[in-house]
């Protein structure tokens, strides 16, 4: 079983990778801004994190995530502050504008891949009990 769910996951997986091309283009024209940034903003959604962990979140690497963070505080999205438990840490928390810049990202929506979208409505329906 564990073999098919994997195949099954590697299926799911290679077609929402394939598909982001178009959605990350159209975020980016929404925002005016990488993607890389969009993608920070998002890890945030959930409330502060440190510099380190948000990097992580991120995938990417500290020096990567410091230039990203700090064209976001560049733009009045983020703020950057010592943190309060560590002063070695810095905290990175959403802003009124940043969060206004993360509703306008989720409103752009992607349309389903041809594949998902020829399915039929009770096949749709199927599919969404089981994944959600």
């Amino acid at each position: 079983m564990t073999e098919l769910a994997d195949e099954v996951w590697w299926i799911l997986s290679d077609l929402v990778t394939e598909s982001l091309g178009d959605y990350r283009r159209a975020v980016v024209d929404a925002v005016g801004m990488p993607f890389s940034r969009v993608r920070l903003l998002r890890r945030l959604a959930g409330g502060p994190l440190t510099l380190k962990a948000l990097a992580y979140a991120a995938t990417m690497d500290a020096p990567a995530a410091t230039v990203s963070i700090n064209d976001l505080v560049k733009r009045g999205l983020v703020t950057r502050e010592v943190s309060a438990t560590s002063g070695r840490e810095k905290l990175v928390t959403l802003s009124a504008e940043g969060r206004a810049m993360l509703d306008r990202v989720l409103a752009v929506r992607q349309p389903a891949p041809v594949s998902i979208a020829s399915l039929t409505a009770e096949e749709l329906e199927q599919v969404k009990a089981i994944l959600g």
